[in-house]
């Protein structure tokens, strides 16, 4: 009853300044991610309103090499059917399929992915998340089947095939000594469904308002 995300919301999209700026100027170049140890699994990753998070992602790609200047494109975006983590329902759906992965990877005698800590990252936040990966990318494999089994059999599905994912993470160490608080902390988005992004725009850069008073 409550899986529908209606409203509409701003992401942010750390990348290369040539990309930014195709994405605006051709919305419908859009490519997924699939690497395997993408957080939230395969599609277009963003900051929910956090400009600052993205830009600095994309200036450590600058850094080693990746991209040759960094950028931010914002979208509109309208998560449709959101697998939401933040969501104790999606939590809750994500373990079972979990245990569905493992139970079929033990049958065919295989070893599960894990999630391993990057050799650049100081704070061993298990930045390479190939088991986390792994499980929502079958998750979207078995409902997706699933739906299109129902269509052939019955012309029509009760199933919800995810339009995205979405969560929290925390991240970069301790903000301060003592703290609860993580100095990387954020939201992040995953798009599957292309049609969740309503555009793209180059972000402003902010004013002072109201305009300082000028004295002669």
């Amino acid at each position: 009853m409550y899986d529908q995300r209606p409203n509409m919301i701003i992401g942010f999209h750390g990348c290369d300044e040539s990309k930014a700026n195709q994405l605006v100027n051709d919305p419908d170049t859009i490519s997924f991610s699939k690497e395997s140890y993408d957080w939230l699994g395969h599609g277009l990753y963003f900051w929910e309103n956090n400009y600052d998070r993205a830009l600095e992602w994309a200036k450590q790609k600058e850094a080693q090499g990746k991209i040759k200047k960094a950028a931010v494109v914002g979208a509109i975006l309208q998560l449709g059917q959101c697998c939401d983590f933040l969501d104790a329902k999606f939590i809750k759906t994500i373990s079972v399929y979990y245990k569905l992965m493992e139970s079929q990877y033990q049958q065919a005698g295989k070893k599960l992915p894990e999630n391993l800590n990057a050799t650049v990252d100081p704070h061993n936040d298990r930045l390479l998340r190939m088991l986390d990966c792994a499980t929502i990318e079958f998750m979207h494999k078995e409902i997706t089947q699933k739906y299109h089994e129902d269509i052939l059999s019955t012309g029509y599905s009760n199933i919800k095939v995810f339009d995205s994912t979405r969560g929290v993470f925390t991240e970069g160490g301790l903000a301060y000594t003592g703290a609860g608080i993580y100095a990387k902390s954020h939201i992040q988005i995953c798009i599957r469904n292309f049609n969740c992004i309503k555009g793209f725009f180059i972000p402003r850069k902010e004013i002072d308002f109201p305009a300082p008073i000028k004295t002669t």
